[in-house]
């Protein structure tokens, strides 16, 4: 189980996979669906499970917002030391990100 950070946008792409040294060059190199439009990646943290079910287990839980919360403490002096922000809508944009006409 793995966390990259997107270095366009700070967001978190969480995965698992059996074979994390062959699997990393896909996300940075944009060969996988998921990941290839926010790159370029960095890993950031990463656990080894004895069994598959284990770390699917750890992935499902850190893609809930108890494990993101978990997350961010556990990654806390990280992010701190590395503060990238996601990009900001622009204000025509409201909360929902609908787009409303400053005009009307």
């Amino acid at each position: 189980m793995y966390v990259l950070r997107s270095e366009r946008d700070a967001g978190f792409y969480i995965g698992f996979s059996t074979d994390l040294k062959r699997r990393l060059p896909e996300h940075t190199q944009g060969a996988s669906f998921a990941t290839k439009s926010r790159g370029p990646w960095k890993l950031i943290y990463y656990e080894g499970y004895l069994n598959q079910e284990d770390a699917l287990g750890g992935e499902r839980y850190l893609k809930s917002g108890s494990g993101r919360r978990f997350l961010r403490t556990q990654l806390r002096h990280y992010l701190l030391q590395e503060p990238l922000t996601r990009p900001r809508r622009p204000a025509a944009y409201n909360a929902k990100g609908v787009y409303a006409d400053p005009a009307t």
